[in-house]
């Protein structure tokens, strides 16, 4: 009989075991998915990602009372992540758009961008921001951003040319592989500074809003970042997050 109850014991104990760590996540611990190769709004500080978007994130762990965990990992990755709830949120500047509506649910804007081109400084292969100019060139965007995106359905490109780090397309463009690279312009100010062999064309090709993207049905999540973002626009915090953040 004594044998028998150490049995159960250790049976019970092996599935309460199994079962413990089975969820993805602890209500404990918000989620957040990034990409961190957007800076400023994302980055590798050492071993930490931090950006703009990481203390958007922190702001709305702190008001819900949790502990922020990042998750680095592509942007495409991100935002499967997201559609699967595998992550709470993503925070990547990420446009919002009809196709990805469909899939995830988004918070209120909280910047506006600009998207612009960045061509060779000194044997630029195009010497207009606009789609015209770029026709049957070389053009290179970030893979699954709204850039991709944009130029894939405005412009007659020779080839598209789409990477996971922008200073992969930084080193490409300075050795003429490609003829431009289309990003935001807050970036593409880090990249150029970073890259003196680069320059920024004057002029925008097109503007777009970054929001934050939820599960799909997931009101209550997106209550709370809206909640949050609202009040760092009123309090200029996220000009704040912008000024600290510049230049990285």
């Amino acid at each position: 009989m004594k044998k028998r109850l150490v049995s159960m014991f250790v049976i019970t104990a092996m599935v309460t075991a199994m079962f413990t760590g089975c969820g993805t996540k602890n209500d404990d611990t918000l989620i957040v998915g990034t990409n961190a190769a957007f800076a400023p709004y994302e980055y590798m500080d050492g071993n930490k990602v931090v950006g703009i978007d990481m203390d958007i994130s922190q702001a709305i762990a702190d008001s819900m009372g949790k502990k922020l965990e990042i998750k680095n990992m592509e942007f495409d990755a991100a935002l499967l992540a997201t559609q699967k709830g595998t992550v709470d949120f993503v925070a990547a500047g990420v446009s919002v758009n009809a196709k990805r509506q469909e899939k995830m649910d988004f918070s209120d804007d909280y910047v506006n961008s600009t998207e612009i081109v960045i061509v060779n400084k000194e044997n630029p292969a195009v010497t207009n921001a606009t789609a015209e100019a770029m026709e049957d060139k070389i053009i290179a965007v970030q893979t699954g951003n709204i850039a991709d995106i944009w130029v894939d359905n405005n412009i007659k490109s020779k080839e598209m040319k789409r990477y996971s780090q922008f200073s992969q397309a930084a080193q490409d463009l300075k050795n003429r592989k490609i003829d431009c690279i289309v990003m935001d312009k807050i970036p593409a100010q880090d990249l150029v500074a970073a890259n003196p062999e680069l320059s920024i064309l004057n002029g925008t090709l097109f503007e777009d809003k970054y929001a934050i993207a939820v599960k799909k049905g997931n009101k209550k999540m997106l209550d709370e970042i809206n909640k949050v973002i609202r009040q760092l626009k009123e309090s200029k915090k996220i000009d704040e997050f912008t000024a600290k953040h510049a230049n990285k």
